[in-house]
């Protein structure tokens, strides 16, 4: 499922991919898509993308001809247009020709060059949606990734809400206070922490501060930008404020560590510095993207379903917090090839063979049941021709005993005749 890094650069691809180009004519929607269609048509427009959390907006400008007398056709839009997608579990944009046309391309934007191309939102599971005129969804938080201030300030100012009860690995997926952070995110956040994802979410936040120190402390380039010292006491106070700035970083390491809400937003801006070589929803190749990942769906580690039955992976103790009905978890294990062929090993991996279902000490009763399971093991006996089976074993017994009837009466006539 998309999340901030994967919502973002889909607004970079959209800004990149659209630099300069010119889109024209209606914005059209397929038939099996049940989001409402864009009510927008210009004879020229230009589109833009911005994101925040797990949302992305495009905007519609129509461009203002330099002629003076010419004015927007009748029906044609005027003013800008933001549309807000939500990509749901599959959702992405792509640019390609008309005649290369993803399957599942649910809304179309048409440029207005020859040939022309279509910038598309495809989405194969249709989970997604978009809204015209839209804005952000006002129950989402700030964004993890670039409105973190305000992001750190709204979750430390609302850590006594009832939602701060349930387990870290739930709250974490909370919109309200987490925008952009999904499954993955998640699990990759605790695992660098250590920290259970099923312990209380307050607990792992009552001793965050609203201001992040480490962003306003001295770096060593502000050092090198002072004046030379001279002298004995401009030695000493370069030597001290030095000292500081080590003592500062080691500081800043041991923070981190510990500080929850800036890992939230560190996290996710690592993928996002991945580019091109990260999560891609149009490629096969995950190469780049799975070596970045340390624990979500990685080997060893260990999955269990929260509360909501989403999946978590962790390592380790789940925390005092585990849903009662959970399942026991599961630890992915790594796939490797067994090329041992010595006899040792042949031997081992030779099966024993399996016991009769019936073992029984007489042979004839073995040798019955036997011909009755391999009856039915016939294909096309069915009941009914068992039964036509069974009259015939009777009509062939009573041919039998009238014969042997009619043989006696025979050998009687014969012993009369005698005497």
């Amino acid at each position: 499922m998309p999340e901030a890094p994967e919502i973002h650069l889909a607004s970079l691809y959209v800004n990149k991919m659209c630099e300069g180009l010119v889109f024209t004519g209606p914005v059209r929607k397929s038939d099996v898509s049940k989001s409402p269609n864009v009510p927008f048509t210009c004879e020229a427009y230009r589109i833009t993308a911005t994101s925040r959390g797990k949302e992305v907006k495009l905007t519609l400008t129509p461009m203002k001809s330099y002629d003076p007398k010419q004015t927007f056709e009748s029906g044609h839009a005027d003013q800008p247009m933001d549309i807000v997608f939500r990509f749901g579990m599959s959702g992405y944009f792509r640019l390609t020709t008309e005649d290369e046309l993803p399957k599942h391309a649910h809304l179309r934007f048409y440029s207005k060059e020859k040939p022309c191309r279509v910038l598309s939102y495809v989405d194969a599971r249709r989970f997604g949606s978009w809204q015209p005129n839209g804005t952000w969804q006002p129950d989402r938080g700030p964004c993890i990734m670039f409105e973190y201030k305000s992001f750190r300030e709204n979750v430390l100012s609302h850590l006594t809400d009832r939602a701060f009860d349930r387990p870290i690995c739930e709250v974490l997926l909370n919109q309200k206070y987490f925008n952009g952070i999904g499954n993955y995110l998640r699990a990759e956040i605790l695992f660098r922490l250590n920290i259970p994802p099923f312990v209380s979410a307050r607990a792992t936040m009552e001793g965050l501060k609203s201001e992040d120190l480490c962003e306003n402390e001295t770096t060593d380039t502000e050092v090198k930008e002072q004046t030379p010292f001279s002298g004995l006491s401009d030695a000493l106070h370069f030597l001290t404020l030095l000292f500081s700035i080590q003592k500062t970083k080691k500081n800043r390491v041991k923070g981190e560590t510990a500080d929850l809400l800036r890992m939230c937003h560190s996290v996710p801006l690592e993928v996002v510095n991945l580019g091109g070589k990260g999560y891609d929803p149009e490629k096969a190749d995950y190469s780049d993207f799975e070596a970045w990942l340390q624990c979500y769906y990685v080997d060893g580690m260990t999955s269990m379903r929260d509360h909501n039955g989403r999946t978590m992976w962790f390592k380790g103790d789940p925390g005092p917090m585990v849903p009662k009905d959970s399942k026991s978890p599961k630890t992915k294990r790594a796939k490797k090839d067994d090329h041992d062929y010595t006899h040792k090993k042949r031997e081992a991996g030779t099966k024993t063979p399996k016991k009769e279902k019936y073992p029984c000490s007489k042979e004839a009763g073995c040798k019955g049941r036997q011909t009755e399971k391999s009856w039915q093991d016939v294909p096309g006996n069915t009941p009914q021709y068992k039964h036509r089976s069974t009259a015939q074993k009777r009509k062939s017994s009573t041919t039998e005993l009238s014969a042997g009837a009619g043989s006696r009466r025979s050998r009687r006539v014969t012993r009369q005749n005698s005497k």
